[in-house]
């Protein structure tokens, strides 16, 4: 993969909580080809910030059939870009993007009947926003069925988005809100969406069979819906997640600066746009990824996480091994795949091909 990042002009911003914005991208009609998006993929984004280079990953909230590229941004703690989106950027600037990424997809088909599932919490709503208003649109004889958590009213991100999409689709579209710091008139409204409030859906509002479930929010979150949807026997191709943070991988970079450097060697080889360059690296220190970044190497990447895959490359030889995985699919690893961000090399030679 090609590091190849585009301009992109933000022509709107729109406030939709106290911390989320809705930003509007424009792309010069030379690059357009570039960013034709499936419903739920994301846009690397990559800005200098206080003199620093950052990049972040965020999920396109708007259709593939509105013609519009947008994504929603919610300012977190200490978030660097996020903030910056939300308190800084403004109407006119251009940020630098990457063409559209992922495989938390949906694609419609006009003879599509079936039914879905969706789960979020917080700013996991926005790549299933973006699925919700394809299946609605584009499947019209398909329905869907969001589970959406929140801390109160007035933290819901798209609240009027979805619940217009509710009125137009009345018959199609069941919207469940879940709200965790806000009392509500039933109890099923209230909590959390763990493995308690599931069986709880699951034996009122959830009795009609899906098609597939789509799963984005924290990442405990995601692990108690799966682990419950697998116990009723529903099928892990049926159930589709994504990532946006993994506790795992931050608690492996807060680790890491106390790593030495006196461990074996590896020559580690890396092949990028028909280029190749060889380096070591003491195989109980840093990822093949920020290695070859402190070797001035220009190579893909977002989250840093095991989750977004835009750093993906396959293993021509030798071994590594991986702290995290949540974006490869088991038959990536089975050919080879490996995320550069999370992987150790544990051999004396180690080939990685991001061309592959």
């Amino acid at each position: 993969m090609s590091v190849q990042f585009y301009p992109a002009k933000v022509v709107g911003k729109q406030q939709i909580t106290a911390d989320a914005v809705v930003i509007t991208l424009a792309i010069a009609e030379v690059h357009q080809a570039h960013f034709a998006f499936k419903a739920g993929q994301y846009l690397t984004f990559k800005a200098i910030i206080n003199g620093s280079e950052v990049r972040r990953s965020y999920s396109i909230c708007s259709t593939p059939q509105s013609g519009l590229l947008q994504v929603g941004v919610k300012k977190v703690p200490e978030g660097v870009f996020s903030t910056y989106v939300n308190e800084v950027l403004e109407v006119g600037n251009t940020l630098e993007i990457m063409p559209p990424m992922g495989k938390f997809t949906y694609t419609p088909a006009a003879n599509d009947y079936q039914h879905y599932v969706g789960f979020a919490a917080g700013s996991g709503i926005t790549p299933i926003l973006s699925i919700i208003g394809t299946v609605l649109e584009a499947a019209p004889k398909a329905s869907f069925t969001l589970v959406y958590g929140n801390k109160n009213r007035h933290s819901i991100m798209f609240k009027e988005a979805l619940e217009a999409l509710k009125n137009k689709y009345m018959q199609r579209f069941t919207l469940i809100h879940i709200l965790s710091r806000e009392i509500t008139d039933a109890t099923i409204n209230h909590g959390r969406i763990d493995a308690a409030k599931c069986e709880q859906l699951f034996n009122t509002v959830l009795t009609a069979p899906a098609a597939a479930y789509y799963l984005c929010g924290p990442e405990n979150m995601i692990l108690d819906i799966t682990a419950y949807l697998e116990q009723r026997g529903i099928n892990k191709n049926q159930i589709h997640f994504e990532l946006f943070t993994s506790a795992a991988s931050q608690k492996r970079q807060q680790q890491q600066t106390t790593a030495t450097s006196d461990g074996p060697l590896s020559e580690v080889t890396v092949m990028q746009d028909g280029r190749t360059f060889t380096f070591s690296l003491a195989q109980n220190t840093n990822t093949i990824l920020d290695a070859a970044l402190a070797q001035g190497a220009d190579l893909p990447f977002a989250c840093k996480g095991g989750v977004c895959c835009t750093c993906k490359a396959k293993l021509i030889s030798g071994n590594v091994t991986m702290e995290v995985n949540y974006g490869l699919e088991p038959d990536e690893v089975a050919a080879g795949y490996i995320l550069t961000c999370q992987a150790h090399p544990t051999t004396a030679t180690v080939v990685v091909d991001y061309d592959v």
